[in-house]
């Protein structure tokens, strides 16, 4: 259950990430999280790769692969939200990295709150 809840929260966050780059509520209608990440902005898939390089890699390395990025752990579990989900019908070898792809969903979803601000706002007559 936990990595099918981790994968939908992954794709939320980039439909979100989506919405905020294109000011278009119109995301793609998938759970692939490499489909959702490469529909991201140049500039912002950048930021979240930078992001990602200085902050998770270094405490979830992965020696498999050479410049370690956020597209390796993404496209790694592209499809975790469906192939969990149906778990019983799996076909396949399930693997999932809980603890790297949990520090990248942080990491996401910390950088898109910088993208945004909450202010107060007093009502203009008294209650």
């Amino acid at each position: 259950v936990e990595p099918m809840l981790l994968a939908l929260s992954m794709e939320l966050a980039l439909k979100a990430w989506f919405v905020f780059d294109h000011d278009d509520p119109r995301v793609v209608k998938s759970h692939n999280l490499m489909k959702l990440f490469d529909r991201l902005k140049p500039e912002s898939q950048e930021k979240l790769d930078a992001e990602f390089k200085r902050s998770v890699v270094p405490y979830h390395p992965n020696g498999f692969y050479i410049g370690y990025s956020i597209r390796h752990i993404l496209h790694q579990h592209q499809d975790a939200f469906t192939d969990w989900r149906y778990f019983h019908e799996a076909k396949k070898s399930m693997m999932f990295d809980q603890g790297a792809f949990e520090a990248t969903l942080e990491m996401v979803l910390r950088e898109f709150e910088k993208r945004y601000r909450i202010e107060r706002v007093k009502p203009l007559w008294p209650s």
